[in-house]
């Protein structure tokens, strides 16, 4: 991981004002909703906030109706997106959210060598959205969707090199990134890649913008309430914090006889956490 003391270097800063589209990948939490401040302060200096669309990739809900993200985090994406002035588009797969992916199609949790929860249930939705503002671009100007330039996106990603050697590597910016065609071209962004996790709170304290309130229970991670990638102490804390959705999950664990991860199952997290396994 990068020496602490890097973390002070600038992240690449572009020209918002080059591009037709921006988009905001929110999750509703601590990294996103700083990243989406700043992008704001960019946007209102270029003149160019009419151009910038926040989308937010909902997972779903269990067959029991619990919701697989922290409950409230939509909401709290539209109220974040509304402080700005930004309209916000809330994708959620077709096919099924996370849970139903995971029991009736995959079978097995996902994993840090197996991300299919990001690529099907957040990539690929986000840019399904980028399509749908690609085709207005062009009507706006009275073009077929097969006329004129690429239209040029600007795809923004909270992701800091702080949080994992993976995060790390990535670069600053990536023109020509994945999804890019001969009718649009994306420039991924990480706005806030070099930041520290005491200048994401920083920037959200002076924000004066409401964080979700999973993170004064002790969780240092948003996402969903029981990521495979999240540490075992967030794991533990988010048992106790909804049993209800850690007992559907070990449920699952069991019918499919697959491991919550490798090195945790679902049961031995509950009983860290003094959760009984029915209610």
């Amino acid at each position: 991981m990068r020496d602490a003391t890097l973390f002070d270097l600038p992240v690449e800063l572009p020209d918002l004002s080059a591009y037709d589209v921006v988009v905001v990948n929110s999750s509703a939490g601590k990294d996103s909703q700083a990243m989406l401040d700043y992008v704001a302060q960019l946007a209102a200096d270029a003149s160019v906030k009419k151009r910038v669309t926040v989308v937010h990739n909902d997972l779903g809900e269990t067959d029991n109706g619990l919701s697989v993200e922290w409950p409230g985090t939509a909401d709290l994406a539209r109220r974040q997106a509304d402080h700005y002035g930004f309209p916000l588009v809330i994708t959620r797969r077709e096919q099924g959210g996370l849970f139903q992916q995971l029991r009736h199609e995959r079978g097995k949790f996902p994993s840090s060598q197996a991300r299919w929860c990001t690529s099907d249930q957040k990539t690929s939705q986000g840019m399904r959205v980028v399509t749908d503002l690609c085709r207005r671009w062009r009507a706006d100007r009275g073009l077929r969707p097969t006329e004129g330039r690429p239209v040029e996106v600007l795809y923004c990603l909270g992701i800091r090199a702080q949080e994992s050697a993976a995060r790390y590597a990535k670069p600053d910016v990536e023109s020509g990134a994945a999804g890019s065609s001969t009718r649009r071209r994306i420039t991924r962004w990480l706005p806030i890649h070099t930041w520290t996790e005491a200048q994401v709170w920083d920037r959200i304290r002076a924000s004066g913008v409401p964080h979700h309130p999973a993170y004064d229970e002790g969780m240092t991670r948003l996402s969903c309430s029981l990521c495979v990638l999240a540490s075992r102490a967030d794991l533990v804390r988010a048992c106790r914090l909804r049993p209800d959705l850690a007992r559907e999950y070990a449920d699952l664990e069991t019918e499919l006889g697959h491991r919550f991860r490798g090195d945790l199952s679902m049961a031995d997290l509950m009983a860290e956490a003094g959760v009984v396994g029915d209610a």
